[in-house]
This record gives C-alpha cells, structure tokens and sequence, in this order.
C-alpha cells in the first residue's frame, strides 16, 4: 500500500485544504505517513500572504529531493497559494519536483500523483532505470465551483472541533496581498451543503466548527439575497446554530468592510457564538489603511469593536498587524500602538512588511529598511505580549468552560483545551474521557500566555 506524507505552511485554510487532499488519498488505497523518508509521495501546501512560509517550504522541498538518489519512484509536488503563485517557476527552483498544483485544483491532486506514481513503478518493475518516468504537472487554471470541493472530512477516533471551509476567494485587493491572484474571486458554498457539512461532524461527536473564508463575513454577497435584512453569512450562522450537537461557532477573518450591525446584533441572540472573534485591524493609522487600499479609516475598526463589546461583554478580540509597511512614518507607527492601547486586544499576530510578487505594494517608494521594520516590530510585541499576559492572568481564580481538545502539544500527559474567549487551559485528566468533552474547570494559575487549572469532575 503506497505512503503520502502531507506538510503544511500557512493558515487554516490551508490546513483544512490538506485535510481535503488527505481524505482523497485515504479514500484511493494510500494510507498516511508521519515521516517523510518511507514516502512514496511528498506534498507541501502552503501559502504566499508571507514570505517566511514560503522560504520554511522550498527549504523543506530542496532537502528532501536528497532522497531520490535512494527512492527514485517518490513523487514530489506542491500545492496551494505559492504553487498558484510561481507555476512552472517552481520546477526551475526545484529540479526533482514532479507535480505543481494550485488552489482550484486540490481535488485533482490525488489523480495526478497517483497516475505518475503508478507509471513509475510500472516502468521500474521492467528497467530500475526508468523510474523517473512519468509527465510532471503543473496545473494553477481556474475551475468553476471549485469552493464545493472542500467539502470531506478524515476520521478521527476523538475530534473535538473542526474546520469548515465555507467560501473561498477575495474580491479586495489590498495592495500588500497575493490572494486575489492565488485563490481566486470570492465564491461561496450554498447554505444548505455547508449545513450538511456540519451536521456529519456533529455525527462525528465534534461540538465546535470554525467556518473559514478569506473574509468570511463577506460570505456570499454576490450569491444570495439578503432575508429579513440579514446578510448571507448571519443567515448561515444561524442554519449551522440549530444543528444538534454542535455547542459552539467561531469564524474567521471578518472584514471591516462587511462587519455591519445584523452581524453585531447576533452576538446578542445566538449564545452558540463564541464570545472571540478575530479581526484584522493591520495598521491604527489612516494614511496607512489607505495606501493599504483598506476601505475604513481607524475609528470605523474602533467603533465597531465597541459595539461587539457593547453586545457581547465578555467579548475577546484578536487582530492582525502588518509593521513597516512603505512609507509608514512614527508618527504612523505610534497611532497603532495607541489603537492597541486603547482596545486593550487579548491578542495579535504582528507581522513586519515583506514583499510580495505582482502587489501594488511591492512597487511603492518609500520602502522600510529592515532594521526599521525590526526595530517596530519588537516594540509592539512588548505591548501586545504585555496585554496578552494581563489578559490570561486576569482570569487566574475565576472558573472557565473548557472545551477538551486532547493533548496538550508540549506535554502529551496533560490535556488542552480553549475557553469561549479561545484562551488556552492545560489541565490534568483522562484522555480518553474528557477528550470533545466541555468541562468547568478552576483555574490555579497562568504562564506568559497559557492558564493551567482543575476540571471539576471527580476520578480525573
């Protein structure tokens, strides 16, 4: 039985885009390798939104081609954003890559390396010399109705939440991002499909499901009409709310643009939403945001998390933030740290401004020497890591519903689990018991980011 080992750079999406494909190779006789040295095909999705993944990935590729001066017959390939990106570019920077496949393509992927691999060990039976045979393939053309092929699950023995890819593409354009370019225009998934989607994971035994899109709020908006003056994505909240079994609904990234009050309102009536959202602020500064060609200006960001807090008090709210961007002064600098002042995030992914290939951004003058970028960089981490920490110790002594995810990632003999607010819990109790399980727990104590606390069940 031939083994596929699958790596993964990048965002969520790209992790629920691997569980797609590895689904699709389980289903086809392959069965899942953990190590990539008895592989008889190696797959890399990642994305292109930053550079450092991509770097992580044609590192990780140009390592393992050592191996086919032992296994000749392995398959290499790349998918996602970066193989969407860089095409046939990428068999020039590779010379053992076999198979490029982009982001419309996932559910072909396994016909591809299947056929090479096939043909490959058909020749070597014959002549060990011909088991490099086999056509490669790159394959980045786009394909209608490609966001319903994200749409299968791999079974899991205690899965206590899910991914749940609801549309895919962006129509945006902000000037530092590739996505337009790599996933495509924004398409979304009928209602009902992703409803089906959730009550087989409900099935399953998983209680909690995070609906993903590039910008996920923005669901549908050129599909469906608007009912009762509710957009396409709160009437999709509210299908996927009445599904049995599932306990709690996240979503990510929503937009600005799209973040109007009927969203706002359903923090206010659908307790199944969990009380976190994650929302992309990048800059507190308005020359920024427009050279961004982000359609807001920082109060608007600013209002609207009010009014989430206004509707939802327990409310935590998580951000992206890009440093460094060209042309950004102090002055521009300083107003987002004082906008990360002022709203007090639990939380936020700080990124410093790197190049992308064919963004508007990538041309600007004004482009920030590094040590510049560096430099900011480190001094909003200070405050964000600062706030972050505030946060976590804050609910020290306070009892927290937890939902049991498993093992913990850094100590496999302690369980991990994550409040409504999304904020870690390690915790001590039976795997097998607690694991999908939402449990009260106290909690003791907390480190830097991370609490620890006691279930209330007695035996565990």
């Amino acid at each position: 039985m031939p083994k596929v080992y699958l790596k993964t750079y990048g965002c969520q999406m790209n992790e629920r885009d691997t569980e797609q494909v590895a689904r699709m190779f389980t289903e086809g006789g392959y069965t899942l390798t953990p190590t990539e040295t008895d592989a008889d095909a190696i797959l890399i999705n990642t994305c292109s939104v930053r550079d450092q993944a991509e770097q992580k990935a044609l590192g990780k590729m140009g390592i393992l081609g050592k191996q086919r001066r032992k296994r000749a017959h392995v398959v290499y390939g790349f998918m996602g954003c970066m193989a969407q990106s860089r095409g046939e570019e990428l068999f020039e920077r590779i010379p053992h890559l076999d198979i490029v496949v982009g982001t419309q393509k996932y559910h072909k992927v396994f016909d591809y390396v299947d056929r090479i691999l096939k043909s490959r060990m058909e020749a070597r039976m014959d002549d060990p010399a011909l088991s490099l045979s086999g056509s490669s393939v790159c394959d980045t053309a786009e394909e209608a109705d490609s966001q319903n092929t994200i749409r299968d699950h791999m079974p899991k023995a205690r899965n206590a939440s899910a991914f749940v890819s609801i549309m895919q593409g962006c129509n945006m354009r902000c000037t530092f991002c590739i996505v337009p370019d790599t996933r495509g225009k924004e398409r979304g998934r009928p209602i009902m499909e992703i409803v089906k989607e959730v009550e087989f994971l409900a099935g399953q035994g998983v209680k909690e499901v995070t609906l993903l899109g590039q910008i996920v709020n923005l669901y549908g908006r050129t599909e469906f009409p608007k009912v009762d003056g509710k957009s396409p994505f709160v009437q999709l909240l509210e299908a996927v709310h009445e599904v049995e079994g599932i306990a709690r609904i996240r979503f990510t990234s929503p937009h600005p643009i799209g973040y109007r009050d009927d969203l706002i309102a359903a923090f206010t009536y659908l307790p199944k939403l969990m009380s976190h959202i994650h929302f992309p602020m990048q800059s507190g500064s308005d020359r920024i945001l427009k050279l961004m060609r982000r359609p807001y200006k920082n109060a608007k960001f600013v209002e609207i998390c009010e009014k989430m807090k206004a509707a939802r008090p327990d409310l935590a709210i998580t951000t992206d933030i890009i440093v460094g961007f060209p042309g950004e002064t102090e002055e521009d600098f300083q107003a987002t740290i004082d906008t990360v002042e002022r709203l007090q995030f639990d939380n936020a992914f700080v990124f410093r401004y790197s190049k992308r290939k064919d963004t508007p951004a990538a041309e600007m003058e004004d482009q920030l020497p590094e040590i510049v970028k560096e430099e900011r960089n480190q001094r909003l981490l200070e405050t964000v890591n600062r706030l972050a920490k505030e946060k976590t110790s804050a609910i020290v002594g306070t009892r927290q519903t937890v939902l049991c995810e498993g093992p913990s990632k850094r100590n496999s003999s302690t369980l991990t689990g994550r409040t409504p607010q999304n904020k870690i819990v390690i915790f001590e109790g039976d795997i097998e018991k607690l694991t999908g399980q939402i449990l009260d727990i106290d909690v003791d104590d907390s480190t830097d980011f991370t609490a620890y606390g006691t279930p209330l069940l007695v035996g565990v």
